[in-house]
């Protein structure tokens, strides 16, 4: 390791028995500069994957020991310490460019960096745009080269595979994806079809590069390619037909949102939803519960606010589900996940929140209460909006009893009147709202 007073890597003296980590393409020796053929010509050992060391065994030793890598990553910082020791040279061979979504960093991570050597080549996004006289240098990068994601479900939670790609596409105009055999350039148009993207983006898929079967599709439409069949070997570039929406963030009118019909209801009034949301002291990557959901405005609002967090909103009513739904399929969000169910069912597979609101409870208040603040992190907060005494009364003896045994629980109420005006001959007059009780808890971070 370098003197940890010189955070540069030192090229003075290099270990001369690093790892070479190559990036090869799919043209073989030809995608090769001098050095790395030597590299790989005198190897000891060659770590990678089955396609690639087929592809380039003419140009091993006859003894070079050979390491497929395919299931099996983590012993490959194993098998370079081994060769590392036994004082053999080791290349491990990567496609493309290792230190972009490739092994690089992750062999970085497990073994000093001074015992590699990175050779880069190109990547194959840039071949790809380089196919379509695309440039690339504000184009967003994700990878779905992973295990089988499955189908894109509207609403699916960040674990899911494509859950990048998703929300990617809501916060740029350009993308460069990288996929696999099962998440394919058909599974991609099909999720921006999901999402209400189809007429937004055109596509291109690059098949098999550098390949005697090389093709490049050049601009397909997203329902063109959602029921295409593609080469494994491909990249996806997607590009912004129509500009990028640039929504109001917080404070939207409450005529914004679908209600319940012919009586309006079940929705927080802007000025309430704004001192809510205020108070739950949202960050950009929240993991917000919004429970008794309702029409979803709080939800949705706090979805736009929390671009890399993510809104779980749950609501009883089936009629007023029905409306959140489409709430949140206006709203143009990935990061919202809307369940129809009563609280606390289903509560226990969620994430613990970093903010949790409560619109209405379903008659299940206090033990709700007990829940949250078992599962909410430090530094958290609760808001809930009340418009009866008895749930005002319940919340607070819930609160109080909580902060008896709790010192770093904090909780208040506030109450808010507000007065709209209303048209009366060729004036104006005020006319009240029915007051909310806000009722907020905290629990403070540490300050040692």
């Amino acid at each position: 390791m370098t003197d940890s007073s010189d955070s540069s890597v030192s090229s003075s003296s290099p270990d001369p028995n690093r790892c070479r980590v190559i990036g090869v393409l799919d043209d073989g020796v030809a995608s090769l500069g001098a050095t790395a053929l030597a590299h790989l010509r005198t190897a000891d050992v060659v770590i990678g994957g089955a396609r690639t060391l087929a592809l380039f065994g003419p140009e091993l030793r006859a003894d070079c020991v050979r390491r497929d890598l395919t299931g099996h990553l983590a012993q490959v910082p194993e098998w370079i310490r081994e060769a590392r020791e036994r004082h053999q040279r080791c290349v491990v061979l990567a496609t493309g460019d290792p230190l972009c979504h490739g092994i690089a960093p992750y062999l970085a991570s497990r073994l000093c960096i001074e015992a590699l050597e990175i050779l880069p080549n190109l990547s194959t996004l840039q071949l790809a745009c380089a196919r379509l006289g695309l440039a690339w240098q504000d184009a967003r990068i994700v990878s779905v080269h992973a295990r089988d994601a499955g189908e894109w479900q509207t609403g699916a939670p960040p674990s899911h595979g494509l859950y990048a790609l998703a929300q990617a596409l809501r916060a740029h105009d350009r993308l460069l994806v990288l996929t696999s055999p099962d998440n394919t350039p058909a599974r991609i148009a099909r999720l921006l079809l999901a999402e209400g993207l189809g007429d937004a983006f055109a596509m291109a898929v690059a098949e098999n590069l550098l390949q005697p079967g090389e093709r490049v599709h050049a601009q397909l439409t997203v329902q063109e390619a959602a029921s295409g069949t593609f080469a494994p070997l491909n990249v996806v570039v997607l590009w912004r037909l129509q500009p990028r929406p640039d929504p109001v963030l917080l404070g939207l009118p409450d005529g914004a949102f679908h209600q319940r019909q012919p009586d309006k209801g079940l929705i927080t009034k802007q000025e309430v939803r704004a001192v809510s949301l205020a108070r739950l002291q949202l960050r950009r990557d929240s993991t917000v519960w919004d429970i008794g959901a309702g029409s979803g405005s709080v939800g949705l609002e706090a979805a736009r606010l929390c671009t890399a967090g993510h809104v779980y909103a749950i609501e009883k009513n089936e009629g007023d589900h029905a409306i959140a739904g489409r709430n949140h399929a206006a709203f143009g969000v990935s990061n919202y996940s809307l369940f129809h169910g009563r609280a606390p069912e289903g509560l226990d597979a969620w994430p613990d929140p970093d903010a949790v609101f409560i619109g209405g409870s379903g008659g299940e208040l206090a033990g709700l209460i007990g829940l949250i603040l078992g599962r909410l992190r430090t530094g958290g907060h609760l808001v809930m909006n009340f418009v009866t005494l008895e749930n005002l009364a319940t919340a607070t003896a819930a609160l109080a009893a909580a902060a008896d045994t709790d010192p770093a629980l904090q909780w208040d109420v506030l109450q808010l009147q507000a007065a709209r005006s209303r048209p009366i001959l060729h004036m104006h007059r005020m006319a009240a709202e029915n007051p909310v009780w806000i009722v907020c808890a905290s629990r403070e971070e540490s300050q040692t």
